[in-house]
């Protein structure tokens, strides 16, 4: 896609957050009854708030995971865009938007497994985790989604 229009797309923050053996952390979202597909912490940007602080908030609000256990170690250094599928768009985010601009950003998690708790706040997205090798997580997402998650796997591979 060459020079997609910003306003079409919802801003977003997400995260591959890393442990110390270099495994990425992956949720099941609750609401995906469609297949056994894992994504990576991600979440929409409020109106006025930093990207870093957005960034924090969805992990926190998404895994429970605090600041405190995280070492942010870059940021992909570019907006990855995507499109919703066809039969999504219109539907979500009011119907608003066509896709996602998404900053990625990579964190090491310095806490461990127990820091984690899906149900840390009222509305969990996640009903299961697990940390996975990088390189399968094109293969974990849903499809729409593989391009970008596999750029994300390229631009991040050398500081993992």
């Amino acid at each position: 896609m060459s020079n997609p229009d910003p306003i079409l797309y919802r801003p977003c923050v997400g995260t591959m957050m890393v442990n110390a053996a270099g495994h990425a952390f992956v949720g099941k979202r609750i609401d995906n009854k469609e297949g056994d597909w894992w994504q990576m912490p991600q979440g929409g940007v409020d109106p006025g708030e930093d990207m870093d602080q957005a960034m924090l908030r969805e992990l926190d609000e998404e895994t429970g995971v605090k600041a405190a256990h995280l070492q942010i170690l870059g940021t992909l250094g570019r907006e990855l865009f995507y499109d919703l599928p066809p039969e999504l768009q219109g539907k979500l985010w009011g119907g608003k938007y066509i896709g996602q601009r998404q900053t990625w950003y990579l964190t090491r998690f310095t806490g461990e497994d127990r820091d984690i708790d899906l149900n840390a706040h009222k509305h969990p997205e996640f009903c299961e985790w697990k940390w996975v090798e990088p390189m399968l997580l094109p293969e974990l997402i849903v499809p729409f989604k593989k391009t970008v998650y596999q750029t994300i796997v390229d631009g991040f591979a050398e500081l993992i």
